[in-house]
């Protein structure tokens, strides 16, 4: 199982490569939310996404040899920048199997910092069998978020926030895989802050998968929120079956409207799947209403909009 001290140790491995973000307090958007926000932009971060730090964790736990031989990983576009990203700065070639429907930009992106793109077909069944393939011809693996060194880096986004701020009463991150969520549950455990995820409510397999005891499969791929179109690893599931406060679902309309308030209270266009957690505070003040709460702002790799 997967440990803070890992956390710890991966802040400590990433610290002169990755950088450590701002965070961004607005009183407008404290007053349209009702509590008070403290937002990590890790769409600041190397790379437009809080992605680096895991990718690059995972690559400095490489030996010489291996990295040598390069790594691949599969990716809707900011996992595979990040690895590319971080592989550019460390020596290491990147091979990415990446969708047909994949954002142009994201695309683009894995291609400006030297990744080799592969084209394969949307979903986790073409994800499961290119990576399969892969491995079958001697490929290192990388995996986007069901890893523990890929965890522990994720984590350290939620270790620096509440480094800055122990005073937060909890912490919410989007939901995907679970690689940022199931890190930023161990940290906030730490601190004795509570942790929720947001999923959208077309891409609700991970909310489905802690209620049901089971990893259910990825739902169909319709929802704006690309990012977040995966099902949970097994890595993931188990610490979130322990350690998260709650999962909770928000519309695709609810996450342009908070897309909107962010870039009106903070100059800030961040991503569908970055805005899940902002929709969140706005539809369940039940929960949030008159609480510090952090929100991990996991990426900005969106085209800009006026």
């Amino acid at each position: 199982m997967m440990t803070f001290q890992a956390i710890a140790a991966a802040a400590d491995r990433i610290a002169a490569r990755a950088l450590r973000t701002p965070v961004k307090r607005s009183d407008q958007l404290d007053a349209a939310l009702g509590c008070q926000v403290y937002l990590k932009c890790e769409n600041l971060q190397k790379s437009g996404a809080f992605k680096f730090r895991g990718a690059c964790n995972a690559l400095l736990q490489l030996a010489p040899e291996q990295r040598s031989q390069g790594v691949v990983t599969v990716s809707s576009g900011n996992h595979g920048a990040a690895l590319a990203c971080a592989g550019k700065m460390l020596g290491v070639e990147v091979t990415v199997g990446v969708a047909s429907n994949a954002s142009p930009l994201k695309r683009s992106n894995m291609l400006r910092y030297g990744a080799k793109i592969i084209p394969i077909e949307p979903g986790m069944e073409a994800r499961e069998a290119f990576l399969a393939e892969q491995l079958e011809q001697g490929a290192i693996i990388i995996p986007p978020y069901d890893h523990p060194d890929i965890i522990a880096g994720q984590g350290t986004a939620a270790l620096e926030l509440l480094e800055d701020y122990p005073q937060l009463w909890g912490l919410v991150t989007p939901l995907g895989g679970g690689g940022l969520l199931s890190g930023s549950c161990l940290v906030a455990a730490h601190f004795d802050a509570f942790c929720y995820g947001v999923e959208p409510e077309l891409a609700a397999d991970g909310k489905q998968s802690l209620e049901l005891g089971e990893i259910q499969p990825a739902m169909p791929p319709k929802s704006i929120c690309d990012g977040l179109l995966t099902s949970l690893g097994k890595h993931t599931f188990a610490i979130l079956q322990e350690q998260v406060t709650d999962v909770v679902l928000v519309s695709d309309q609810e996450v342009e409207a908070a897309q909107q308030l962010v870039k009106e209270c903070t100059g800030m266009w961040i991503e569908p799947s970055s805005a899940t957690t902002i929709a969140a505070l706005k539809r369940y003040p039940e929960v949030f209403a008159e609480k510090q709460v952090g929100v991990i702002i996991s990426g900005g790799n969106v085209p800009p909009r006026d």
